[in-house]
């Protein structure tokens, strides 16, 4: 098979496997509460900062309506609670309850393990391998934007 179509295939199967998700992580929540993987993202960037809604959509990249509709299940949930802030009364912040905590620290670890994988794949390759990859990454992205 040709390198081009070798992408494309490959391509094709991180769609696949990504479709629906914010992003693509190695492993799988454990914890018996099912939740998206943007609510799970959610509650690992709240672990690290209180937050409001417009802060989780730029982090997210998504829309606040998508932000809004996630944090109204975690809270249904108890997992988020929110507080108003103590200078403007109109700005609410969430943050975590205990119920929640494992569940963020499990999302991180998937993080790290992911990017663990990625590290590990990648020392499999020479140094000047690693540049030639890191050039074909680059353009890649470049044409994505267009």
């Amino acid at each position: 098979m040709a390198l081009g179509q070798e992408i494309d295939r490959l391509i094709n199967q991180i769609l696949l496997k990504a479709e629906n998700q914010h992003e693509l992580l190695i492993g799988s929540c454990q914890s018996e509460i099912k939740l998206t993987n943007t609510q799970e993202h959610i509650l690992m960037l709240l672990s690290q900062e209180n937050l409001t809604n417009s802060d989780l959509a730029k982090r997210l990249n998504v829309s606040q309506a998508a932000v809004t509709k996630a944090v109204k299940s975690l809270v249904k949930q108890e997992m988020l609670e929110s507080i108003k802030d103590k200078a403007d009364a109109r700005v609410t912040y969430f943050r975590l309850t205990d119920l929640a905590k494992p569940i963020a620290q499990e999302h991180e670890h998937h993080h790290a393990l992911t990017l663990s994988v990625y590290n590990h794949l990648l020392d499999t390759f020479s140094k000047e391998e690693q540049a030639v990859i890191s050039r074909f990454l680059t353009a890649l992205s470049e044409e994505l934007k267009e």
